[in-house]
């Protein structure tokens, strides 16, 4: 579906920390696809889970490739709690998918056919910005909503130094 571009120039409205999460795959073996796709597969039900509850704390996400083998997926969360939340309760998808790589991994069944990895940030209120000119709500700006540059400050120094409301931060 094509998004029309926001005129001007806008920065994401995210208020209070931000917590990016960067989680992929990359497939080492194409032969082995009853390896590597139940993998993609189970990235994409868990998408669908998150998606069907809000309240669980995925606040956006956004699918990429590095390349024909690498595959991942950014996500931003409301908090780290909400995220770990989610990777540890027994009722949602990832429990299990993990208890299924950590099995398969012990009996020598996955390892070398697909490569798995995670990368998570959490950036404190006044560490990150963003500035999107004619573009649609993307990243973190998808994911919190945007709102005019001049609300947050025109330079990026402006954006860094902005403190919500209700922030703690001195």
């Amino acid at each position: 579906m094509f998004t029309k571009p926001i005129p001007g120039r806008t920065t994401a409205a995210r208020e209070g920390d931000a917590v990016v999460l960067l989680i992929g795959m990359r497939i080492n073996h194409f032969w082995a696809v009853h390896q590597w796709l139940p993998v993609m597969l189970s990235m994409f039900r868990m998408l669908r889970e998150l998606a069907r509850d809000p309240g669980r704390g995925l606040l956006g996400r956004i699918l990429l490739t590095a390349s024909p083998r690498t595959y991942y997926v950014v996500q931003y969360w409301e908090s780290k709690e909400k995220l770990y939340a989610y990777a540890s309760s027994p009722e949602m998808l990832h429990h299990g998918m993990w208890s299924t790589v950590n099995r398969k991994e012990r009996e020598g069944k996955l390892r070398q056919h697909v490569g798995l990895w995670h990368e998570t940030y959490v950036a404190p209120e006044g560490a990150y910005e963003s500035i999107y000119f004619d573009m649609p709500e993307f990243g973190m700006g998808a994911a919190s909503g945007v709102l005019p540059l001049e609300r947050r400050g025109r330079y990026a120094k402006d954006r860094f130094a902005y403190r919500s409301a209700d922030s703690s931060a001195p």
